[in-house]
């Protein structure tokens, strides 16, 4: 039987050094009836990226989130240390891709493809 993986990923940019964010440990949580529990973790890639990397047997509708350490990213002067962004899955089967824009003193994010 062969390991599927979920349709989730995320790619972090630095929008001050104009290039991908390596090494940014990222968490993802599922929430669920005791509340937020960790599901899956990594690192970003040499493109600041993280792709299915979710087991598809992990995978299904409800609520989410993505938490990016990202004050050791900037050496501790980061304004927010780490990033929370909540979202929900209707549709488990289809593609979700969550980039974040980083700065040292913002962000910004979007449901990307």
């Amino acid at each position: 039987m062969s390991v599927e993986f979920a349709r989730i990923s995320t790619h972090v940019l630095d929008t001050v050094r104009g290039e991908p964010a390596r090494d940014v440990y990222v968490r993802l949580d599922r929430r669920d009836a005791g509340g937020w529990a960790p599901i899956a973790e990594g690192r970003t890639d040499a493109d600041g990226r993280l792709r299915e990397w979710v087991p598809a047997g992990d995978w299904r509708a409800g609520g989410y989130r993505l938490v990016f350490f990202v004050e050791p990213y900037f050496g501790g002067e980061a304004f927010f240390p780490e990033i929370t962004i909540a979202f929900q899955i209707r549709d488990p089967h289809r593609h979700h891709h969550v980039p974040l824009l980083l700065s040292p003193y913002g962000y910004t994010t979007y449901r990307g493809s």
